[in-house]
């Protein structure tokens, strides 16, 4: 697969510093059921993660929640020193158990992660550090502060936040730089609307997970079904393709554990959907209010 390369995606300057192509990829699947231990096919997984720099791409998502700790050590274990690779990890749930995910966001909590993750990646410095979720149980601003005070420390480069409302942004943004805003967002949920646009309003990158979810809106004889074959592509391909037509701050994650798929993924770069598909698209599901 030659001719693919995410480097079709266009750039993104993450802080406005941090260049990065439009189509990353997401480490959450070269785990185990549950983002919980090993992958079922570890060779398979290296093998993707390998991949991952020959298409193109040069910015993985990743967390220390994944596994814990497995996504961040096949990342180095495959892809160490990085060579122009960028790795953003985020902080901040703790793991009992297989799909369990509880958010803990005390500042010493976070720095301990923080630097947990620097060891396991093998860097000095984390370039793209989410908060992985808000602690309801800690005052924000109290996490908000430990954040700037990593930037400040030297540990993190650009920082970030995940599963966010609008208000949750501006709030943070006045405690440090906001630089990345990682919701769920897709073809079938467009929730976090609202979001989106302030990100594109104050340049903040925008990464969606769960990029290719598409749901019902894939069923044979939809629109997206029918688009997909005019392109000659799968339901999956139009959905990416059509994130990235949606706005320039937009960075789809998709991820998997299989080359195959993994160049899929990729290949949706090559789609040029028109100005009527990405209006039939847009107008499948109603942005929320």
């Amino acid at each position: 697969m030659a001719d693919v390369s995410a480097e079709k995606s266009g750039q993104f300057a993450i802080g406005g510093d941090l260049k990065v192509r439009r189509l990353g990829f997401g480490a959450m699947r070269i785990t185990g059921d549950g983002v919980w231990g090993e992958p079922a096919d570890p060779a398979e997984a290296l093998r993707t993660l390998k991949r991952v720099p020959e298409l193109g791409i040069d910015f993985i998502d990743t967390a220390d929640a994944y596994g814990p700790e497995v996504s961040e050590r096949l990342i180095r274990e495959a892809l160490h020193p990085y060579n122009g690779v960028v790795i953003a990890t985020k902080g901040g749930l703790v793991r009992p158990g297989p799909s369990q995910w509880i958010p803990c966001g005390r500042p010493e909590y976070l720095r301990q992660q923080v630097v947990l993750s620097l060891r396991r990646l093998g860097v000095e410095r984390i370039d793209l550090w989410q908060l992985h979720r808000i602690d309801p149980t800690v005052p924000r601003t109290e996490q908000f502060e430990a954040i700037a005070a990593m930037q400040k420390e030297g540990l993190i480069r650009h920082a970030g936040l995940s599963q966010v409302s609008v208000e949750e942004i501006k709030a943070a943004s006045a405690v440090f730089k906001v630089a990345t805003v990682q919701n769920l967002y897709n073809l079938s949920d467009r929730s976090s609307e609202d979001v989106l646009d302030h990100c594109a309003e104050h340049g903040i990158g925008f990464i969606p997970w769960f990029p290719l979810a598409a749901g019902s809106l894939a069923k044979p004889g939809s629109v997206l079904d029918g688009i997909a074959k005019k392109h000659g592509a799968q339901p999956s391909q139009i959905a990416l393709a059509w994130l990235l037509a949606r706005s320039p701050v937009m960075l789809p994650i998709p991820g998997t554990g299989k080359v195959k798929h993994l160049e899929e993924n990729v290949a949706a770069v090559n789609i040029q959907l028109s100005a009527g598909d990405i209006s039939e698209l847009s107008a499948l599901v109603k942005p929320a209010a």
